[in-house]
């Protein structure tokens, strides 16, 4: 297991995944944290650089650039070993599944083998010390870098895979998570689980505007990303990625929701 310890972090910082090959909401992130004055060592991404969208090369070429601190998501693990599908773990034959055939193989032809080499480096865990409190950063879970943990998920489930990272890189206060695409803020005791949902994606809550954290000494919020949907639709109806997740960006809805727990079926 690759494990990036950061030390202490001094400042401001902002948490974000899901890129999902929206270049268009990952140019409005990062001029957010210029706005902020934060620097990409403060801004630390939980993973999927590479999903849905159509600028999958260009994102990972921005990443490169912009160089915060990245944990691999399943996306990237994926490419970075030749591999023929995403690796969400969707039931085969489901619409979930076969909508990823079509996006990951638009991936699979822009991706190369520069960027490749680049995700095979990315850490599995990433640790931090934030005003006093030590944070871990998975991509899904603890125990599988595919595992939706979902906002409606038991107490006990949660608390599993915080003693599971903890067995992996020692005690936390705060796990950082990503891959489900949608926030969560779960406190537990002393222990809290949270996930900044995507940038690059609505979160299925029927709003266009995506969103990532912003952690100060007191706390983490949700900001809303404003950005540039159009061009995002524009250049998916160009590459030919017109399976519903281009009408996604707008509507604010998943064109499937096979995936998800039916309490969060919209």
């Amino acid at each position: 297991m690759n494990i990036c310890d950061l030390g202490k972090i001094q400042g401001d910082m902002l948490l974000f995944g899901g890129i999902y090959s929206n270049l268009a909401a990952l140019n409005a992130f990062i001029m957010a944290a210029q706005e902020y004055s934060i620097p990409p060592e403060n801004c630390i991404c939980t993973g999927d650089i590479v999903a849905f969208c159509a600028d999958a090369a260009a994102c990972v070429d921005k990443m490169c650039d912009f160089a915060c601190p990245v944990i691999a998501g399943n996306c990237e693990v994926q490419l970075a070993n030749d591999a023929q599908d995403c690796g969400c773990g969707y039931s085969e034959g489901s619409e979930c599944s076969i909508l990823s055939d079509g996006w990951y193989s638009h991936a699979i032809r822009q991706i190369n083998d520069t960027h490749k080499q680049w995700m095979s480096n990315l850490p599995d865990r990433i640790t931090f010390v934030h005003n006093a409190k030590r944070y871990g950063v998975v991509h899904g879970a603890a125990s599988d870098i595919s595992r939706f943990i979902w906002p409606v998920v038991t107490d006990e489930v949660i608390l599993s895979e915080i003693a599971l990272l903890e067995a992996q890189i020692g005690k936390v206060d705060v796990v950082i998570a990503g891959h489900t695409g949608i926030p969560m803020s779960r406190n537990i005791g002393t222990k809290s689980w949270i996930n900044t949902g995507a940038i690059g994606m609505p979160s299925n809550n029927g709003r266009s505007l995506t969103g990532y954290g912003y952690l100060n000494e007191n706390s983490i919020k949700i900001i809303d990303l404003p950005y540039d949907i159009n061009a995002s639709v524009q250049a998916m109806e160009q590459a030919g990625l017109t399976q519903g997740y281009e009408k996604t960006l707008s509507t604010g809805y998943w064109p499937s929701q096979d995936n998800l727990p039916v309490e969060l079926h919209r």
